[in-house]
């Protein structure tokens, strides 16, 4: 494996960004008249709808999904952290702060996303990377300080925002946890669940829904932005680990401050620009980051798309055709290498220390 991951995980890590950072700025501007909770609720039904319908027309139910018994659990902790709980804060705080602020912001969530997998879920980490975090909590931090300009809307809305990156930073992690399935039913599932869930509250509240031109507006961002952003940050999740991938996405908030500058005359201020240089720094120490050693695979037994890399050299049975990439329950044999690597689905072993 190439230092950095393969190019198909920093592609799906980088596009993931690109959606879903594009998608904030805009979501903010499709919220007036419309409650928070009714337009997550929207975003995620377009996220569920959309991604269920890409997967019947590819064919859906024809090949396993991948999903052991006990995955729903994590998948339904997931979706309650990061579906139903997080839109809703981010929303809350969209309300009171700008696009470009509330876009950079969202970098916490790729530091809380790498302390959890540290701390909690135990992924291995280095020095350089802890170094990148240290670099976008500063930035974060200078977005967020009170200032003589700063109201208190503007501080509690930075509030609500950082909340919102600590329950994706809990769904990543755990979605990490079955990143091995199919990209596609994991985000449906996701939309379907969080989008009815958040919908219902809405109604049961006494709100009431938009227009039809600006219904169809938020349902169709949700798909692109939050379904189809989803599925390749998934595919990510596969390759690269939670800490990781969570560096590559966090590129995501530059490319909405792009978009609210672009699209809606944001104006750039001096404290803005040296968050963005703090909080570019960080990724570009987590992304030139190189991993190796000498490490044993346990023997595992799986099923995931996969091709016949130096970690799938099993046999099949009669009639494989040879098409690649392809899924298949796989018994893994024990094997010692030394290679450069990330905590994929195949390397989540423990570290020593020093």
């Amino acid at each position: 494996m190439k230092s950095g991951g393969s190019p198909l995980a920093l592609t799906a890590a980088l596009a993931s960004a690109v959606l879903f950072g594009a998608t904030t700025p805009i979501a903010k501007e499709l919220m007036t008249g419309v409650s928070p909770l009714m337009v997550a609720g929207l975003l995620y039904l377009g996220s569920g709808v959309g991604v269920s319908l890409v997967w019947l027309a590819q064919g859906g139910g024809r090949s396993p999904s991948g999903l052991l018994r006990t995955d729903w659990i994590w998948l339904a902790a997931a979706t309650l952290a990061g579906g139903i709980v997080a839109p809703v804060l981010l929303l809350t705080g969209l309300r009171r702060l700008d696009a470009a602020t509330s876009s950079l912001l969202l970098n916490l969530e790729s530091v809380f996303t790498a302390l959890l997998a540290w701390i909690a879920f135990r992924e291995a980490t280095s020095p350089r990377v802890i170094a990148g975090f240290l670099a976008i909590v500063a930035g974060g931090a200078l977005l967020a300080w009170p200032s003589s300009a700063s109201s208190a809307g503007s501080i509690l809305g930075s509030c609500w925002v950082a909340a919102a990156c600590l329950g994706w930073a809990l769904d990543n992690n755990l979605t990490r946890k079955v990143s091995g399935a199919d990209a596609r039913i994991i985000a449906a599932v996701k939309g379907l669940a969080a989008g009815s869930a958040n919908t219902a509250l809405a109604f049961a509240l006494g709100d009431k829904l938009p227009g039809p031109s600006h219904v169809a507006a938020i349902l169709s961002l949700g798909f692109v932005g939050y379904g189809l952003s989803l599925v390749l940050f998934v595919v990510a999740l596969r390759h690269l680990g939670s800490a990781r991938t969570g560096a590559y996405f966090a590129t995501a908030p530059f490319i909405g401050t792009v978009v609210a500058i672009a699209l809606f005359g944001q104006s750039i201020t001096p404290i803005f620009l040296a968050a963005a240089a703090l909080m570019a720094l960080g990724v570009w120490l987590h992304l030139t980051e190189r991993h190796e050693h000498e490490h044993l695979h346990e023997p595992l037994t799986h099923n995931h798309p996969h091709v016949h890399d130096a970690h799938h050299r099993h046999s099949h049975e009669a009639g494989w055709n040879g098409e690649e990439p392809h899924s298949h329950e796989h018994h893994h044999e024990p094997l010692l290498h030394r290679h450069p690597h990330y905590p994929d689905i195949h390397h989540r072993h423990g570290h020593g220390h020093g």
